[in-house]
């Protein structure tokens, strides 16, 4: 406390040091209203965005745009934020017009700082947190009410721009990559079945489906060879009986006849002998043949096999893709647009003035007590006794021989 031990002391304080402690307070005061005038009013306002769900479920129609929403949002207000898309807005609503000593780059940071981008995770399915936002806020602080109305709606509507163009992006980008693999595989099917055709041709190796049918025909000759035989038998059977037991004259008209019979089973064994050996030799192929087609034949399998799968997706895509183009998956909704700011959100200015009038009266006085404290001196007979321990008998007071003066000039030359 230094020389201020009672409410008497600091008293007898602030009149020797008035002087001092107006001198503080006035020139704080100036400065606080200079400070106040120069404060510049700031209007806020905030648009409400709502992450809608898809209104076909997953599990019927999947969309092909992965990702959080989150993560999502996060690219999306990156891009927001970006020097070219910011000098965009500056130019559209002709902001800090009023301050045209702020470079390009100085108006791009004074925007960025105005905006802010908040987002509200959704209500967590289990113990898992999926990244999912259910609300966007996009707030925005302006000098003019206006100004703050017209960035907030606008950076909400580029919000939801960039959103619709980045998935429908990201759907066509999914569905022209499966399409091109399908058809690669297609081609690459359709060769590899001409490949195969080719070595057939080259090897004269039958398709694998008339091997059955050629096998087949194989056993049905076998079967009427067998059956030409058995009839050769009875003929020449009959001929024999008729040639002992008819008269000579019938025993040659039918032994002719049987010769006759005999000649037709020939020609007709002969050529279906002739079409079994042709059949047999096309039947026949070499072990390298056999393996080389093994080898095509998987081939063939695995490709027809990749390009099912590809079917099976560009199909996903197309349905994925038919989705994002009709607004059927999620998207970003408007549920509160940006009000037009009534009150702006910085403090008053009187209210300002006020506490850097308080201020400077706590300066003032803080200065007055730091002179009395460069300037320790014993003034009372009781500060006396305090600090040294010794009553003195008697104390003279200083008399003042000056003139005396009026007003406050006279209590400024009684303090100093």
């Amino acid at each position: 406390m230094g020389p201020i031990y009672s409410l008497g002391d600091f008293l007898d304080m602030v009149r020797r040091r008035l002087f001092t402690i107006a001198c503080v307070f006035i020139l704080g005061c100036l400065l606080s209203l200079w400070f106040a005038a120069r404060q510049q009013h700031e209007f806020e306002t905030a648009e409400v965005l709502q992450i809608t769900q898809p209104q076909i479920a997953g599990d019927l129609a999947k969309s092909t745009v992965e990702g959080s929403s989150a993560r999502r949002m996060q690219l999306i207000e990156q891009r927001l934020m970006a020097r070219g898309t910011v000098l965009e807005i500056i130019e559209k609503f002709d902001l800090y017009a009023d301050m045209g000593a702020l470079t390009p780059l100085q108006k791009v940071a004074l925007l960025r700082d105005s905006v802010r981008i908040t987002g509200v995770a959704a209500a967590r399915e289990g113990f898992a947190d999926d990244g999912t936002i259910s609300v966007l806020t996009i707030s925005a602080r302006m000098p003019a009410a206006v100004q703050a109305q017209q960035v907030a709606s606008e950076f909400g509507r580029r919000t939801i721009e960039l959103s619709v163009a980045t998935r429908i992006d990201q759907a066509r980008e999914t569905l022209s990559f499966f399409a091109e693999k399908e058809a690669a595989l297609a081609d690459q099917v359709a060769a590899l079945e001409d490949e195969i055709a080719a070595y057939r041709n080259e090897n004269d190796v039958t398709l694998p489906g008339t091997i059955e049918f050629r096998r087949a025909e194989i056993a049905t000759m076998n079967e009427g060879l067998l059956e030409i035989a058995r009839e050769r038998i009875e003929i020449r059977r009959g001929a024999d009986q008729a040639q002992a037991t008819e008269r000579p004259a019938t025993a040659r008209r039918l032994l002719a006849e049987a010769e006759q019979q005999l000649a037709t089973l020939n020609a007709q064994e002969q050529l279906l002998s002739q079409r079994k050996r042709g059949l047999e030799a096309s039947l026949q192929t070499t072990p390298e043949v056999e393996r080389r087609l093994g080898a095509y034949d998987r081939r063939l399998e695995q490709a027809q096999g990749e390009l099912a799968q590809m079917t099976a997706r560009l199909n996903e895509a197309e349905v994925g893709f038919r989705l994002e183009t009709g607004r059927k998956a999620e998207r970003l909704t408007v549920i509160e647009p940006a009000p037009l700011p009534d009150f702006p959100v910085t403090g008053a200015r009187k209210t300002k003035a006020l506490l850097g009038a308080a201020a400077s009266v706590i300066a003032a006085l803080l200065a007055a007590f730091l002179q009395e404290l460069r300037h320790p001196v014993l003034r009372t007979a009781a500060q006396m006794e305090r600090e040294t321990g010794l009553m003195p008998v008697v104390s003279i007071p200083v008399m003042d021989v000056r003139r005396p003066q009026r007003g406050l000039f006279r209590l400024f030359r009684r303090g100093g």
